[in-house]
């Protein structure tokens, strides 16, 4: 068995693989000041796992505190990915491959296992991505903006008279303050989403698939106007895939 991390900015989100391929075991993890305890009660009673294997987009403090748990509980580091220049069928566009996010990359390998490329791979969590993928396993390139809540967050922070007394509702017209923050920030993601897809498609040399992950996913997919395929688990998903591989 093998124990997958996905060390996400909000969240550590796990699964423990075992063959035939799927979970044995899985969940997620806030991240909290005493995270060492909240992973060992997560843990506890798991079977003990031959590998770990993470990817991560934290800082080194909180890869530290993983890898002393793992240590501890399973007498195993972690095996780390760091994004590579072309895996599993997925050839990175950035020039300095280990820039892109290695969530992004993972969730393009995921999609492409799954068939579904030439695809749009969309991560809606606290960073909203975007990314094209060829149907010969080429990234094209993407996008980055705020996540539709940190939209809402940046804008309270920023402004001295926008103050919300509860939260606000998702509509097309709003005739209040906390509506109207709430429709504009989950409106403007859905608009860039589908600006994005509607202007890959001709690149990509047909209509691409929409695949929405992240913890925002379920929320933000009812707004596009385009047929979406919501994706769960997409890194840790992608993860097992390029394991599969060493």
């Amino acid at each position: 068995m093998r124990l997958l991390l996905d060390l996400g900015n909000t969240r550590l989100k796990w699964a423990l693989q075992a063959p035939p391929p799927g979970w044995f075991a899985h969940g997620a993890v806030d991240w909290q000041p005493d995270m060492a305890l909240a992973l060992e009660l997560a843990w506890a009673g798991l079977p003990q796992p031959t590998a770990v294997i993470a990817a991560s987009v934290v800082d080194v403090v909180r890869e530290a505190q993983v890898t002393n748990v793992t240590e501890r509980l399973f007498a195993c580091a972690p095996r780390w990915l760091r994004t590579p220049a072309s895996a599993c069928g997925v050839r990175n566009a950035y020039a300095e491959p280990q820039r892109l996010g290695v969530d992004r990359f993972l969730a393009m390998v995921a999609a492409r296992a799954d068939g579904h490329a030439p695809c749009v791979v969309a991560g809606a969590g606290t960073a909203l991505t975007l990314d094209a993928l060829a149907a010969d396993g080429q990234h094209l390139g993407g996008l980055i903006a705020p996540g539709p809540q940190l939209m809402q967050q940046s804008l309270l922070d920023a402004t001295a008279r926008v103050r919300l007394d509860r939260t606000g509702d998702i509509l097309e017209l709003a005739d209040n303050t906390a509506d109207a923050v709430a429709s504009g920030c989950w409106q403007a993601a859905a608009a860039l989403i589908e600006r994005f897809a509607t202007r890959m498609a001709p690149r990509l040399g047909a209509t691409p698939t929409l695949i929405l992950g992240g913890g925002d996913a379920a929320r933000l997919a009812p707004l596009l106007s385009l047929p979406v395929q919501l994706s769960r688990d997409g890194v840790l998903r992608g993860l097992a895939v390029w394991a599969d591989t060493q």
